[in-house]
């Protein structure tokens, strides 16, 4: 039962990162949550009951108390989603809820040993998954720089040579004139680079030839 939580937290966990790739509202710990819930409910539907069945004059479906809560708990867990603009809130708390339920489940059927082992796998994705999936964001998000520089100074080619290796994550480059007749203003889009590199290349770009200014815009 252990190794099946710890399955499908980590089938979860496959699934919910590629969600997170596209940086989809319900990532990769709202999946672990789903998928680790849906194994428990389903072992308690298997095992949870097998002391009673078979009594003389007792018949009973124990897969049905599964499935009620299972319908039940989502009326629960949408309340906590909220749309703020084009900004979805609240789906991890809901999975988390329907986690819970699936604990409760397995506490009251028994299973105490699954729902120690489910209660940490939920408390570890909450707590410990959030700053991986934090640094992911962060990877997968755009950067914009906006430089000031003399006219003639910066071109695509050695804007290339001044970022190094990290040229390929140049998404956008445009260049515009500034007030000065001397000066153009150059905005460039980086997309997928940690926040140590984006700095590493603010920090070259200030120091080369005929770059007046080097700021990040937030996106």
């Amino acid at each position: 039962m252990i190794a099946r939580l710890a399955l499908a937290a980590l089938f979860g966990s496959i699934v919910g990162l590629e969600r997170e790739r596209l940086l989809w509202a319900a990532g990769l710990r709202t999946h672990m949550l789903v998928c680790t819930g849906s194994c428990l409910i389903m072992l308690v539907s298997a095992f949870g009951f097998k002391d009673v069945l078979g009594t003389p004059g007792v018949v009973l479906d124990p897969s049905r108390i599964a499935a009620q809560v299972v319908s039940g708990i989502g009326f629960l867990g949408a309340g906590t989603i909220l749309l703020k603009g084009e900004v979805v809130k609240g789906l991890t708390t809901a999975a988390s809820l329907w986690a819970v339920a699936a604990i409760g489940l397995s506490v009251g059927s028994g299973l105490y040993v699954p729902a120690c082992v489910a209660t940490a796998l939920v408390v570890g994705i909450l707590a410990g998954v959030k700053p991986f999936e934090e640094r992911w964001r962060d990877r997968q998000r755009g950067h914009h720089l906006r430089l000031v520089v003399e006219r003639g100074a910066l071109s695509v080619d050695s804007l290339h040579a001044l970022t190094g290796d990290y040229a390929s994550r140049i998404r956008q480059f445009v260049l515009a004139p500034a007030e000065d007749p001397e000066r153009e203003i150059a905005t460039v889009l980086f997309s997928r680079l940690p926040p140590s590199a984006l700095v590493a290349i603010e920090r070259r770009l200030g120091e080369a030839k005929g770059i007046v200014s080097v700021e990040i815009l937030d996106t």
